[in-house]
C-alpha cells in the first residue's frame, strides 16, 4: 500500500476506535447519568434541580471567555503534529497554558463579582439554604477545570481521544457512585456537588499526568517560539471564535433563565429531565463526529483535499441518518419514559416536545458541516453568522415565551437557526471549502427531508396504537421506532453510494473497537 493510503487507513482506523469508544462511553456515562438523576429527582425536591440548570447556564455563559481557544489551539496543532515539529508543538502547547490561566483568572473574578446578583437570577430560588455557597462550589469546579484541561487538547489532536474518553468514562461512573451513596445517605446537594468537584478535579490531574508520560517534551524547557505571522493568525481565529461562542452562548445558555425569569423555577425543573436525556443522547452522537475531526484537520494539513468532498457526503448522509431517527424515537419514546422516571408532574404538553425534536434535528443536521469547517480552520469567514443567529434567537425566544410559554423558548431557537445557519452553514462550506455549487448539497438535503417526514408521519401513526401500562407502551414504541424508521430509511436509500459507504464505517467501527481489545 502507498504511503497515502497507510496515512488513510490510519485516520480510518483512528477515527473508528475515537467514535466507538467515545459512543459505547458515553452510553455507559447516560445509563449511569440516568439513575443518578431519579436519585436525585426522588431524594431532593425540585426547587434543587432547578438550582442545578440555573447555575450551569450562568457559568455556561461565563465560559465564553474560553474565546473557542481548544478549537483554534486544536487547528494549530495538526500541521505541527503531521510534520513533527516538536519545537513548534511546545511553543503552541506553551501559549495554550498562558491562554487557560488568564481564562481561569478572569472566570473567577466575574463569577465572584456576580454573587451579590444572585437573588436576581435565582427568583423564587433565593430561599433555598447555602444558595451562595452552591453557588461557589460550582464556580470552583468550573475555574479549577482550566487549569489543568488543556494538555488533553494534545492527545486528541494525535487522533487519540479514545485515552481521554476512557479517563472522563472511568472518573465519572465512580463520581456518579459515589453521589448516588451520598444522596441516599446524607440528602445533602452539597456533598452531592463536592463529589463532582473532587471527580472532575482528579480526572483532569490525571489526564494531564498521561499526556506528559505520552509526550515527555511537554516537560522540557523550550525558548522556541511561535512566528509573528502564525500568532497573528492565531490571535485572529481566537476573535472570530469568540463571536461564535458569544453566539452559542446566547443560544444555548439562556433557554434555563428565560424560563425561570418568565414562567417560574418550576418549569426549569420539568425541562431539566427532558435536557438530561436529549443532551445525553446529543453527547453521545456528536461523539461520531467529534471522533472524525483530529483525522479530519489532519487531512486538511496534509493538503489532500481532493477526497474531502466525497467524505463529507457521506457524513452528511450518516448525520441526517442518525439525527433523523434520533428525533423521531425522542417524539415518540420520550413521554412514557419520563412519566416511568420521574412521575407524570414532570410531563411537557406534545407540542413542546414536538419543537424540542424538531430542534435536536436540526442541530443534527449541521454537525457535518460544522465538523469538516472547524477542523479546517475556516473560523474567519462566517464570524458575524453565529451573532445574528444569537440576536434573532433571543428576540424571538422573548417574544414567544410571552405568548407561548415553555413552547416559545424553543420555537425562538427553531426560527434562528432556520433563517441563518441552515442556509448560511453549507453555502460558506461549499463555496470557500470544496469550490463548488451548493445545489446538489440542497438537492440532497431536501430528499433527505422528504424521507424523514414520511418515516416521522408512519411511525407516529403506528405508535398511537401502543397501549397498556408505561413499560409496555414504552418497549412497544421503541421497537416499532427501530424496525419502522430504519425500514423506510434503507428502502429509500439502498441504491446511494453513501449508505454503501455507511455499512462500510459501520463495519470499520467494529473492526476499531476489535483493534482497542487488543491494545
Amino acid at each position: 500500500m502507498t504511503e497515502k493510503g497507510n496515512r488513510q487507513k490510519n485516520r480510518l482506523e483512528y477515527s473508528a476506535i475515537n467514535a466507538g469508544v467515545a459512543m459505547a462511553s458515553q452510553s455507559l456515562r447516560i445509563v449511569a447519568g440516568y439513575i443518578s438523576r431519579v436519585v436525585f429527582t426522588r431524594t431532593l425536591s425540585t426547587s434543587y434541580a432547578g438550582v442545578n440548570g440555573l447555575f450551569a447556564d450562568i457559568l455556561g455563559v461565563l465560559s465564553l471567555s474560553e474565546l473557542g481557544i481548544a478549537s483554534v489551539m486544536s487547528y494549530a496543532l495538526y500541521r505541527p503534529i503531521a510534520q513533527n515539529d516538536i519545537p513548534r508543538i511546545q511553543a503552541v502547547m506553551k501559549l495554550y497554558k498562558r491562554l487557560y490561566m488568564c481564562v481561569a483568572a478572569f472566570v473567577g473574578a466575574v463569577g465572584l463579582s456576580m454573587l451579590p446578583f444572585l437573588d436576581y437570577f435565582a427568583g423564587d430560588l433565593s430561599a433555598i439554604e447555602h444558595l451562595e455557597l452552591i453557588y461557589l462550589l460550582y464556580l470552583g469546579n468550573s475555574v479549577t477545570s482550566y487549569l489543568l484541561m488543556y494538555r488533553s487538547t494534545l492527545i486528541t489532536a494525535h487522533q487519540r481521544e479514545y485515552i481521554v474518553t476512557l479517563y472522563y468514562t472511568a472518573f465519572s461512573l465512580v463520581q456518579i457512585i459515589l453521589q448516588i451513596i451520598l444522596l441516599l445517605t446524607t440528602g445533602s446537594y452539597i456533598a452531592y456537588l463536592l463529589a463532582a468537584i473532587i471527580g472532575s478535579l482528579l480526572c483532569n490531574l490525571c489526564i494531564s499526568r498521561q499526556a506528559g508520560r505520552m509526550y515527555p517534551y511537554l516537560r522540557e524547557k523550550s525558548s522556541h517560539a511561535l512566528p509573528a505571522a502564525e500568532k497573528r493568525e492565531i490571535r485572529r481565529n481566537i476573535g472570530a471564535l469568540a463571536l461564535h461562542r458569544l453566539g452559542a452562548v446566547v443560544i444555548n445558555n439562556t433557554d434555563n433563565l428565560l424560563l425561570s425569569r418568565f414562567t417560574g423555577i418550576a418549569s426549569v425543573g420539568i425541562y431539566s429531565n427532558y435536557y438530561l436525556v436529549i443532551h445525553s443522547v446529543q453527547q453521545v452522537l456528536a461523539r461520531l463526529f467529534q471522533g472524525m475531526a483530529a483525522s479530519i484537520g489532519n487531512l486538511g494539513a496534509s493538503e489532500e483535499r481532493e477526497t474531502l468532498e466525497p467524505v463529507f457526503y457521506n457524513a452528511f448522509f450518516i448525520g441526517q441518518w442518525v439525527y433523523g431517527l434520533t428525533a423521531i424515537c425522542l417524539y415518540e419514546l420520550l413521554p412514557p419514559f419520563i412519566e416511568l422516571s420521574f412521575g407524570p408532574a414532570y410531563l411537557l404538553d406534545r407540542s413542546t416536545l414536538l419543537i424540542l425534536c424538531i430542534l435536536v434535528f436540526l442541530q443534527g443536521m449541521r454537525k457535518a458541516v460544522a465538523t469538516f469547517w472547524y477542523a479546517l480552520g475556516m473560523f474567519w469567514l462566517d464570524r458575524y453568522k453565529a451573532l445574528a443567529e444569537a440576536v434573532l434567537n433571543l428576540i424571538f425566544s422573548i417574544m414567544l415565551v410571552i405568548r407561548y410559554g415553555i413552547a416559545g423558548v424553543f420555537m425562538g431557537t427553531v426560527l434562528s437557526m432556520l433563517l441563518v445557519p441552515v442556509w448560511v452553514d453549507p453555502y460558506m462550506f461549499f463555496r470557500h471549502c470544496l469550490k463548488k455549487s451548493p445545489v446538489p448539497f440542497v438537492r440532497k438535503y431536501i430528499s433527505y427531508l422528504t424521507v424523514i417526514g414520511l418515516a416521522w408521519w408512519l411511525t407516529d401513526v403506528v405508535c398511537s396504537f401502543a397501549a397498556g401500562g408505561l413499560l409496555r407502551v414504552l418497549l412497544v414504541r421503541m421497537a416499532i421506532c427501530v424496525l419502522m424508521i430504519n425500514g423506510v430509511f434503507a428502502a429509500a436509500h439502498f441504491w446511494r453510494q453513501e449508505f454503501k459507504s455507511m455499512l462500510w464505517l459501520a463495519a470499520s467501527l467494529l473492526k476499531g473497537r476489535a483493534a482497542m481489545k487488543k491494545t
